[in-house]
C-alpha cells in the first residue's frame, strides 16, 4: 500500500511539471518568436508479480524454472524526463516597422550579449541610440561582419538577408520614404544578417527574452550557406507557435490526471487505515 502512495505521488509531481510548462506557454502566446515547451515523462521500470503460495521449481531440458504463476505487471510510478521545445515555425505577421525581420524556414538570427553570442527567432528589432540594429533588450543584431549599423529610412533587407544602404541619400534619408525598390539605383551592400543553425537543434537551451544558447549536445553554431539560408522577410515578425485552444485542452487533461493520482493516494490511505484500525484488532 505504501508503494501506491509513492506511485500516485510521482504521477502528481509529473503532472505539476506539465502544468507549469502549459502555463508558461499560455503566458507567452503573444511573445514574438516564442516556441512552446512540452514536458516529456517516462515510466519507472515495471515489476513482474507472481503468486507466492505456489513457489517451487520445475525441470526442463535447459535447466529449472519458477513454478509460481505470473499474475501480471505493476507500474512503479513516473518521472519527468525532459522539457522539450517544439521549434516548428509560427505564423508570420506584418508590422509597420522596417526594422522587423522574420525567417521563413529553419535557422536563427544572432545577437551579441554580455554573456556572448546568443540566437533568436524574434525579429522584433529597433534602432539603437548609436545607430545599431538591436533587440528590444538592447542587444546588437549581428551581421557576418559584426554589428549592423544603419540609418532610419535608408536601408533595405532582401530575401537573402543582405542589408543594402543608399549612399546618395545619406545626408537626407527622409528622401527615400515612399520610393519604389527599383529607384534604389545607388545602393551598396553593407552586410548580411548572420543566420546560423545547429547539428542537433533540439538541445538548444532557452535563456529568456526569446534567446537561446548553444550546449555541448547541440553543437556549435554553423553559419548557413546561401543555398541553405531561410528566406528573410523585412517588415514581418514570427508569432508564437502556441495554440491557446490546444493548451487549454491540455491543461484540462493535466487537471484530470492530477485528480486521478490524488484519489488513488486517498484510496490507498483509506485501505491502510482500515487494515491498521480494524483488521489488526482481530
Amino acid at each position: 500500500m505504501i508503494r501506491g502512495w509513492y506511485t500516485g505521488a510521482s504521477g502528481m509531481a509529473a503532472q505539476q511539471v506539465r502544468l507549469d510548462a502549459i502555463a508558461n506557454n499560455l503566458a507567452n502566446v503573444d511573445t514574438d518568436g516564442y516556441k512552446r515547451d512540452v514536458a516529456i515523462s517516462k515510466a519507472f521500470a515495471q515489476q513482474l508479480l507472481r503468486r507466492m503460495n505456489d513457489d517451487g521449481l520445475y525441470l526442463h531440458p535447459l535447466g529449472s524454472g519458477d513454478m509460481a504463476p505470473i499474475i501480471g505487471k505493476i507500474g512503479t510510478g513516473v518521472e519527468t524526463n525532459e522539457l522539450f521545445t517544439e521549434l516548428e515555425q509560427g505564423a508570420l505577421k506584418g508590422t509597420d516597422s522596417d526594422f522587423d525581420l522574420a525567417l521563413d524556414g529553419k535557422g536563427f538570427m544572432c545577437v551579441e550579449t554580455p554573456n556572448g553570442e546568443r540566437y533568436t527567432r524574434n525579429g522584433s528589432f529597433v534602432l539603437g541610440k548609436e545607430g545599431y540594429l538591436e533587440t528590444k533588450e538592447g542587444y546588437p543584431v549581428l551581421g557576418e561582419s559584426g554589428p549592423i549599423r544603419i540609418k532610419e529610412n535608408n536601408f533595405q533587407v532582401d530575401k537573402d538577408g543582405r542589408v543594402w544602404v543608399n549612399e546618395a541619400y545619406q545626408n537626407d534619408p527622409l528622401d527615400l520614404v515612399g520610393r519604389e525598390e527599383n529607384e534604389w539605383e545607388e545602393t551598396v551592400l553593407l552586410d548580411t544578417v548572420k543566420v546560423v543553425d545547429f547539428a542537433t537543434v533540439r538541445y538548444l537551451a532557452k535563456q529568456g527574452s526569446s534567446l537561446y544558447r548553444e550546449t555541448e549536445e547541440s553543437g556549435p553554431a554553423e553559419i548557413l550557406a546561401a543555398e541553405n539560408r531561410p528566406k528573410m522577410i523585412q517588415g514581418f515578425v514570427e508569432a508564437s507557435n502556441v495554440n491557446p485552444v490546444t493548451e487549454m485542452v491540455r491543461m484540462i487533461e493535466v487537471n484530470r490526471a492530477y485528480e486521478a493520482n490524488q484519489k488513488s493516494i486517498q484510496a490507498e490511505d483509506a485501505s491502510l487505515g482500515k487494515l491498521i484500525n480494524e483488521v489488526a484488532k482481530v
